[in-house]
């Protein structure tokens, strides 16, 4: 039997896959080590301790999703731009369990500044104040980031809803209830939601930045 050799790249790649099997909180060293078969002490020489480990899940989340970014075409609004660069985060995020809950405890992310200094300098190069393109640019990634933690909290468990009264909740609230009636109309989905929420976002970041 060939043993594979231990190095970074196959410990993460691994640490990936634990936690689309269990979640963040089944993430540990000691499940990692188990996994790929070695002590513990043998992966301090790659990642010494756990937040080593959640940083290194976080960048390997955005690099599946941001291999390459580039600036906006010379004729695409940034705004445009910068709502499609969210949607791809959104995407990077959803495609593991507690993606967002990784990054945000996550450590000095290098793709995810990548991803902020490029954002930034793009608004910049398009007239946009340092400062402002900063705003915005942090209002549009903590939406995002935020949106991804409602989408992916654990759902309700079944002795809730078992006692969950749906005829009183919407006695007791019913513009809310209709609300969600009438947005969710058939074709509609989370991903429209996410967007038509994003939009309200930037538009108010540009707005209150004055860019």
């Amino acid at each position: 039997m060939r043993i594979l050799a231990l190095d970074r790249e196959r410990i993460v790649a691994e640490a990936v896959a634990l936690l689309d099997a269990e979640g963040l909180d089944g993430v540990t060293l000691r499940k990692l080590a188990a996994r790929l078969g070695v002590q513990q002490p043998t992966l301090y020489w790659h990642l010494p301790n756990k937040a080593a480990l959640i940083t290194a899940l976080a960048e390997a989340i955005l690099g599946q999703e941001f291999g390459e970014s580039a600036p906006p075409a010379p004729e695409q609004p940034w705004q445009d731009w910068l709502a499609g660069l969210a949607e791809r985060l959104r995407h990077a995020l959803l495609a593991h369990p507690d993606g967002a809950r990784v990054l945000s405890a996550s450590q000095l992310s290098l793709k995810m500044a990548e991803l902020s200094d490029l954002s930034m300098r793009t608004l910049a190069e398009r007239g946009v104040p340092l400062r402002q393109a900063r705003v915005i640019v942090l209002t549009v990634q903590r939406f995002t980031v935020g949106h991804v933690l409602e989408e992916q909290a654990p759902r309700p468990d079944p002795a809730a809803l078992a006692e969950f009264d749906m005829t009183t909740f919407t006695d007791r609230h019913p513009t809310l209830v209709a609300a969600i009636t009438e947005y969710f109309t058939p074709g509609v989905t989370v991903d429209d939601l996410f967007r038509d929420c994003l939009d309200v976002v930037i538009a108010g970041a540009v707005a209150r930045a004055g860019a």
